[in-house]
């Protein structure tokens, strides 16, 4: 696998929700920063060391709302 790409989306209480696409994995941070940390640290452990992708994506997907 050469690229793991996640979806990241603002928590409604605050911090930051990624989940990984194809694969089972979901973390979340306070910060990007964090959340940078923690996606790293969770491809960490689900992959064995030959196998982790080479890249990982992220998607910042946001949602805006406008008054009609």
């Amino acid at each position: 696998m050469n690229e793991i790409i996640f979806l990241i989306e603002e928590d409604f209480e605050g911090g930051y929700n990624a989940r990984a696409l194809g694969e089972p994995i979901f973390t979340q941070g306070e910060s990007v920063e964090e959340l940078k940390a923690n996606i790293r640290d969770a491809v960490d452990c689900h992959f064995e060391p030959d196998a982790k992708p080479k890249m990982i994506r992220l998607h910042f997907v946001s949602e805006e709302v406008l008054a009609a």
